[in-house]
C-alpha cells in the first residue's frame, strides 16, 4: 500500500516528527519494507542476479544494532495478495512497470528490480538469528498497527499509510532511522539509535486540529493503492482547496497541504463525503460513495488478527483464512514463512505474478523452464477430493492464471491442470498433505525433479535438494548450460560453506579462513572486470527460477529434503559466473 506523494510531503515538514532515542523498547517491523529498503539503500548489485551473501552481512549487522540497544525486533510480512481484487489493477500496472525496469537494468540504464531470491534471503537470516517473525494471510499493515498499540511501541516503516494510523508510540522512518550510528551514553553504559518518529496527532494539531478519523478519507481522495487518482479528478477540477504555506513545492504536494486544510472544515467522515460527493455527477454518487467507503475500509482495524498471540503461544488465526476453510495446517505453515505467498495466491485466487527479472528480453521468461512443476504444485493445492470428482469437470475447474512477460510485455497465460497425479493410490487432498508418509511426498518431489530415488542415494542429505535442482536446471535450461556455469555454481556452494565454517570459531581452520581470504580478493577484482552477457544471465535467471520453485515444493509437501542455506552461496556464484573468464581460466 501507499499514498501517492504524501511520504515526501511528510519528511519535508519537520514539525510532525518527534526526536526519538530508541532503546529498552519492541519494535514492529515491516517487513517487507526492510528488506526492499535495505537491499536498495545498501548499494546492492542490481543486474547481475543478487547480492545475496553481501545482503546477509546487511540485515545481520541490522539487527545487532537492534540488539546492542536492547530493542526487540518483531517482524512482520505481508502475504498473499488482497482477496477483493480491489488492487488488481494496480499490482498489473506495478508489474508492467518491473518489467521495463529490468529490460532498461538488462540494456545497461537504471532501475529498481529487486533480484528474485531476496525475500528468501531475508527469512533464512531471521531463522538464523532467532528474530521473531510472521507472515500474515494477506497485507499486514492493520496486523501490525494493531500489534504496536497493543505493546505501546513504534512501528518501522517507509510506507506511507503508516502516517495515516493513529499510532501510540509513532511511526518510525525507516530512511531517517540511523541503525549505523548508534550512539553510547558514557554515564549509563546503555545505547540508543537516533530516530525521527512520525505522529499523526501533531500533523492534525497542524492542519486546524483536523478529526484524525478524516485521514483515511485523505488518503482515497489523494490517491493510494485502492483507489486511482482519476477516479477523483471531477472533485479536484471544482473544488476550491485553500492554497496555505506559499513553502510547499510541487503540484502534489499543494494538493495534499490544500485537501487537509479543506477537510479540517469537516466534524466526521459523513459530513466530509457527503461534501466530496455534491462536486459529482449526480448519477455518479453512489458508485464513488461505495467506492471510497471500500477502500476507506482498508484502514479499519476491525478483524485485525492478535499477533500478540502468534508471537507468545504461536497461534495464529486470520478471519479471512477461517472464512475461506483453508486447512489449519496451511494457516499455520503461512504464518510460519513455510508456505510462499505465492502458493497462497495460487491456492486462493488462482491467480500468481512471476517475479520480473533481469534476463534477456528478447528470450522466452526464464519462467517458463518451471512450469512443468508449477503444474504440479497447483495441482496439489487445487486438490481437495482427489479421485472424487469426475474427471472432465475437475479438469475445467482446475486452472491458475498466471501473469508474466512476453518480451517487454505483460503476458496473462492459463495454466491448465490436468490429473497429474492419477496413479498414486494416496489421497493428495491439501487438507492431508503433511500426514502423507514421508516416502510418498518424496516421491512426489522428486517426480518433479525427474529423477528417481537412487539418482540421489550418493548424496549427503543436505545436498540432495540442491544437486537434484542442479540436474533439473541443466537438462531443461535454454540456453543450454556450459560448464563454466555449472562450475561457477559448485565453487558458489563450496564458498559459502567455507564462509559458514569460517565464521565459527569452535570449527576455525586456517586453510578455510585463506580460502574466504581469496574469495574476497576474486570478489574484489572480479567486481573491476564485470559487464552483464545477457546469455549468462538468462541462465542464471533459469537457474534462481528453478532453485526457488523447488524450495516452494520442497515445502508444500513438508521438506522431505533438507532446505538448501542460500543466504551466502547464491551470490559467490554469480560472481564467478559473471567472472567465467577471470575467475576460471
Amino acid at each position: 500500500m501507499g499514498i501517492q506523494g504524501f511520504m515526501s510531503f511528510v519528511c519535508s515538514h519537520s514539525h510532525f516528527f518527534l526526536e526519538l532515542k530508541l532503546k529498552n523498547t519492541k519494535l514492529i517491523i515491516d517487513g517487507n519494507n526492510l528488506y526492499h529498503t535495505l537491499y536498495f539503500d545498501s548499494g546492492l548489485d542490481l543486474v547481475h542476479g543478487g547480492d545475496y551473501d553481501r545482503f546477509t552481512d546487511v540485515l545481520t549487522k541490522f539487527f545487532e544494532s537492534l540488539s546492542v540497544c536492547n530493542i526487540q525486533a518483531y517482524v512482520v510480512f505481508d502475504g498473499g495478495c488482497d482477496i477483493s481484487d480491489k488492487k488488481l489493477e494496480t499490482q498489473k500496472q506495478r508489474f508492467k512497470d518491473k518489467i521495463k525496469m529490468a529490460q532498461n537494468l538488462s540494456e545497461g540504464r537504471g532501475g529498481s528490480v529487486l533480484p528474485s531470491l531476496s525475500r528468501k534471503v531475508c527469512i533464512q537470516v531471521l531463522r538464523d538469528l532467532q528474530v521473531p517473525f510472521v507472515q500474515c494471510f494477506s497485507e499486514a499493515d492493520r496486523e501490525i498497527v494493531a500489534l504496536a498499540n497493543l505493546w505501546n511501541c513504534p512501528v518501522l516503516s517507509f510506507d506511507s499509510d503508516f502516517c495515516i494510523f493513529d499510532l501510540k508510540a509513532g511511526f518510525c522512518i525507516l530512511n531517517s532511522f540511523q541503525w549505523k550510528n548508534i550512539v553510547s551514553v558514557k554515564e549509563t553504559r546503555e545505547c540508543y539509535i537516533p530516530a525521527r518518529c512520525f505522529s499523526a496527532q501533531k500533523l492534525c494539531h497542524v492542519y486546524n486540529n483536523i478529526n484524525i478519523v478524516l485521514l483515511p478519507l485523505f488518503a482515497v481522495l489523494t490517491g493510494n493503492d485502492y483507489i486511482s487518482l482519476s477516479a477523483m479528478e471531477t472533485f479536484f477540477t471544482k473544488v476550491h482547496l485553500p492554497g496555505g504555506n506559499a513553502s510547499h513545492s510541487g503540484r502534489r504536494h499543494v494538493r495534499i497541504h490544500g485537501l487537509l486544510n479543506w477537510l479540517s472544515k469537516f466534524r466526521d467522515v459523513e459530513e466530509a463525503m457527503e461534501n466530496v460527493l455534491n462536486y459529482l455527477r449526480v448519477r455518479d454518487r453512489d458508485t464513488i460513495r461505495q467506492l471510497l467507503y471500500s477502500a476507506m475500509e482498508e484502514y479499519s482495524l476491525q478483524e485485525t488478527v492478535n499477533l500478540e498471540q502468534y508471537f507468545l503461544r504461536g497461534l495464529y488465526s486470520s478471519p479471512t483464512a477461517v472464512k475461506l476453510n483453508l486447512p489449519d495446517w496451511v494457516q499455520k505453515a503461512l504464518a510460519r514463512g513455510e508456505l510462499s505467498p505465492l502458493l497462497s495466491d495460487a491456492l486462493v485466487l488462482r491467480r500468481v505474478f512471476l517475479h520480473a527479472q533481469v534476463e534477456d528480453i528478447k528470450k522466452p521468461s526464464a519462467h517458463f523452464i518451471t512450469k512443468p512443476v508449477r503444474k504440479l504444485i497447483y495441482a496439489l493445492l487445487l486438490n481437495e477430493s482427489h479421485g472424487l470428482q469426475h474427471e472432465a469437470q475437475r479438469s475445467k475447474e482446475l486452472h491458475v492464471e498466471e501473469f508474466d512477460r512476453l518480451e517487454a510485455n505483460l503476458r496473462r497465460s492459463t495454466v491448465e491442470i490436468s490429473n497429474a497425479y492419477g496413479d498414486i493410490s494416496e489421497d493428495l487432498s491439501l487438507s492431508k498433505l503433511p500426514q502423507l508418509p514421508l516416502e510418498t511426498r518424496l516421491n512426489l518431489l522428486l517426480r518433479g525433479l525427474d529423477l528417481r530415488a537412487e539418482d540421489l542415494q550418493f548424496v549427503l542429505p543436505s545436498y540432495k535438494l540442491i544437486v537434484g535442482i542442479v540436474s533439473y536446471w541443466i537438462r531443461r535450461a535454454e540456453p543450454k548450460v556450459k560448464l563454466y556455469h555449472l562450475k561457477a555454481l559448485i565453487m558458489g556452494i563450496v564458498c559459502g560453506e567455507a564462509f559458514n565454517i569460517d565464521n565459527k570459531p569452535d570449527e576455525h581452520e586456517e586453510s578455510i579462513t585463506l580460502v574466504c581470504e581469496q574469495i574476497r580478493r576474486l570478489r574484489i577484482e572480479g567486481a573491476q572486470h564485470r559487464r552483464l552477457n545477457l546469455e549468462d544471465a538468462h541462465i542464471l535467471c533459469q537457474w534462481q527460477c528453478c532453485l526457488l520453485m523447488f524450495m516452494h515444493f520442497n515445502q508444500l509437501l513438508s521438506t522431505p529434503l533438507a532446505e538448501p542455506d542460500i543466504t551466502r552461496s547464491e551470490r559467490t556464484a554469480v560472481y564467478c559466473i559473471y567472472q567465467a573468464q577471470f575467475v576460471m581460466n
